[in-house]
């Protein structure tokens, strides 16, 4: 997949294009079947296949004191997309003057004149142009007008329409089963591997410490079943993962650490190595536990709970 960011970057896409648009912040399932239909309607047409996106995400432009989490990197979302067979992904800088354009602006400069655009993929809800005042129908009107069609695509999911709003929430209340069935996979946090305070291995069980600038939204605070990664690695290892701040130590950096089960870390060395971190489910919060013993009896547990959700 080829990623271009801003319309100098593009070349003459002189057969024509078929074009999404959206910020697909987690690459959701309702994104995927958008996002496989235009690779699929493109091969049809021999065209090429265009997913267009944001940076950064518009909320952070139209509402800069609300803090805006996401879901996955750039990077993370980059790679995503690239395996649903798009062929360009097209990263158009965001700010103010970008989103002052009026609908017929924004499609005539981007997808008619920019991109070349044959035919547009999109969910009925999709929204575009100044305040958002664009619609499914305003773009239906627009294609007629400059020669592209307009296709719907259903994004309904169980239990209502995906979201990335509501995976976001999920995942930062700790529900990271619910939110792996809303993406179609689990989610995902990734980094390099440092050094951390040694605690767990003198306490018989040895974590791989993340990095602070770890790519992937952290869930809430507590320990999870998951599979963790490491770069050189042929297959995944099983992993107790905990996230918090280590309040029986009366820690205040908040840190996200892997305990791989059945693994002695002398057994190959994880640090400076690229760790990722696949959550399953959580098996629990965050605890202060009052002495040592209570603490390692807990871990036990964690590990066999772990166990048996992931069947090991």
């Amino acid at each position: 997949m080829e990623i271009y960011h801003g319309l100098d970057e593009v070349p003459d896409f002189d057969a024509g294009t078929v074009i999404t648009l959206g910020n697909f912040d987690g690459v959701h399932r309702g994104h995927q079947t958008v996002l496989r239909a235009v690779a699929a309607e493109a091969a049809e047409h021999s065209l090429t296949s265009v997913a267009m996106t944001f940076d950064p995400h518009p909320r952070t432009i139209h509402s800069p004191d609300t803090p805006t989490l996401m879901i996955t990197s750039p990077e993370q979302k980059s790679a995503l997309i690239a395996e649903t067979g798009i062929d360009v992904l097209f990263v158009q800088p965001y700010d103010l003057e970008f989103a002052a354009q009026t609908p017929e602006e924004f499609v005539a400069r981007y997808f008619v004149e920019g991109l070349k655009c044959r035919c547009v993929v999109v969910g009925d809800d999709v929204r575009f142009g100044h305040d958002n005042s664009g619609t499914i129908e305003t773009l239906r009107r627009l294609g007629e007008e400059m020669g592209f069609t307009t296709v719907t695509i259903d994004e309904v999911g169980r239990g209502g329409r995906y979201s990335s709003s509501r995976i976001r929430d999920q995942i930062i209340a700790g529900d990271v089963a619910e939110a792996a069935d809303q993406l179609g996979r689990y989610h995902r946090v990734e980094g390099t591997v440092v050094h951390g305070d040694a605690r767990g291995r003198d306490l018989g069980f040895p974590t791989a410490n993340l990095s602070a600038d770890a790519e992937g939204l952290i869930p809430a605070d507590g320990v999870y079943a998951g599979w963790a990664s490491f770069e050189g690695e042929e297959h995944p290892f099983p992993a107790a993962i905990s996230i918090g701040t280590n309040p029986t130590f009366q820690g205040d950096c908040r840190r996200v650490e892997a305990y791989v089960l059945d693994k002695e870390f002398g057994e190959f060395d994880v640090y400076d190595r690229h760790m990722t971190l696949d959550f399953v489910a959580r098996i629990r919060g965050q605890v202060t536990f009052t002495g040592m013993d209570a603490l390692i009896a807990q871990m036990h547990e964690d590990i066999a709970d772990v166990r048996e959700v992931l069947h090991t």
